[in-house]
Order: C-alpha cells, then structure tokens, then sequence
C-alpha cells in the first residue's frame, strides 16, 4: 500500500526537505504541500490524505485549529504534529485535538518514516518514551479536576485501569508487560479494549485521559 501524505509547513525548505525523503520511499507518496493551516485543511479534504505531517506555527489558522478541522472532516486522515520542542508549547494542544502523535523538526529521517508508517497503520505511536518526554514538559499546563472524575472509568475492569496508568505513564507496551507481569498480547488485548469502553481514537488519546482525568498527576 502506498501511503498518501500531505505536507503542511510554512517554511518552503522544510517543504521540500521532507517532500524529497518521502519520494524516495517505494511505499510513500506525497500529494500536495501547504503553506499554512486553512489551505492544509482544504487540501485534505480534497486530497484525503492516509497522514498529513503538520507543523503547529503558521500563519493564519495555527497547526491546532487545522489538524481538529482535519480530523473532524477527513475521517481516514491522520496527522502527525510537528513541533520545534522547546518553542512550541501547543504540542499538547494538537494531541488533544486529534493528532495521532508528534515529531521533533530535527528527527532524523529514518525515524520519520517510521512514524508515518505506524500512524498510517493505526497504531497512533510514533514512541511512548518520545511521549513521556513530551508530557513531562508540559504536564504542568494540563488541564483536570481531582482523580478519578471521569464517569467513563468506572467501565473500566482493575486490571484495565492499571494498564491506562502505565499507558498514561508513557510505557511501551513491552515495559507495561513486564511491570505487571502479563504477556505483551495481553497489554494489547486490554488496551484495545480501554479505548473501545473510553471511547478514545488511539493510545495518544489514552495518554491525555489519564492526565485530564488525573491518573497521572502533574509533579
């Protein structure tokens, strides 16, 4: 299968730097560039994209409002936030928003194309460790009552419940494994069926439950 994707950045050089990289993969396939986040969502909606690889600051409608409009509209489409790090504090913002996950601008390009290969898949995980770094850093701006106040956790079963605090934790599910000691199909089995009883798109989505609903407390 070849993956279709759309490159939203408002620098031209970052546009071309990752549009050559992308060509030069057999089962990749970029479809269209844009410049700024209104013209992103329409050429979503008009390209339908597998994943759209959207930088957060640009011009005119942000990478955040952009990647909800394209989620809301473009239901196969999945976005991969691109984000400087340590300028950008809305990386959060675009995770909340949809995004099936983050990269760094100066990622290296094997591991760019080991992400859009696994948010083409559906795995929504570019890497829980990547995550964790992220969520440390901006764990302090993210919103939530007191623990436990979500009514969806009471569908949860014990053992579901303790998978969403590691999930939310930032483990792989290898590390959630040998924490609880179960085998790692299981952890599989038993997240696949958190985000079914929560209701939630991925396991990216299951990180920002944990903290909004404050499993995960900010230090």
């Amino acid at each position: 299968m070849t993956i279709r994707i759309l490159i939203a950045d408002d620098e031209a050089l970052l546009r071309m730097a990752f549009s050559t990289v992308l060509e030069a993969q057999p089962d990749m396939e970029p479809v269209g560039e844009a410049e700024d986040g209104a013209q992103a969502v329409r050429l979503a909606r008009e390209l339908r994209p597998d994943v759209v690889l959207m930088d957060v600051r640009m011009p005119g409608t942000d990478g955040i409002e952009a990647t909800r409009q394209v989620i809301g509209s473009c239901a196969q489409t999945r976005v991969l936030i691109l984000t400087t790090f340590d300028l950008d504090e809305y990386a959060f913002a675009g995770l909340k928003a949809g995004a099936s996950g983050f990269l760094l601008k100066n990622t290296r390009p094997e591991e760019l194309l080991t992400a859009i290969r696994h948010v083409a898949a559906g795995d929504a995980v570019v890497s829980p460790r990547i995550t964790r770094r992220l969520l440390e850093k901006f764990r302090p701006h993210i919103p939530g009552g007191s623990a436990g106040c979500d009514e969806r956790l009471s569908r949860l079963s014990a053992r579901e419940h303790e998978v969403l605090v590691q999930v939310g934790a930032g483990l792989s599910n290898s590390e959630i494994a040998a924490t609880l000691h179960l085998a790692e199909a299981t952890v599989k089995s038993h997240l696949g069926r958190i985000l079914q009883k929560l209701e939630l798109r991925d396991r990216i989505q299951a990180v920002v439950f944990a903290y909004e609903s404050r499993l995960i407390h900010p230090a």
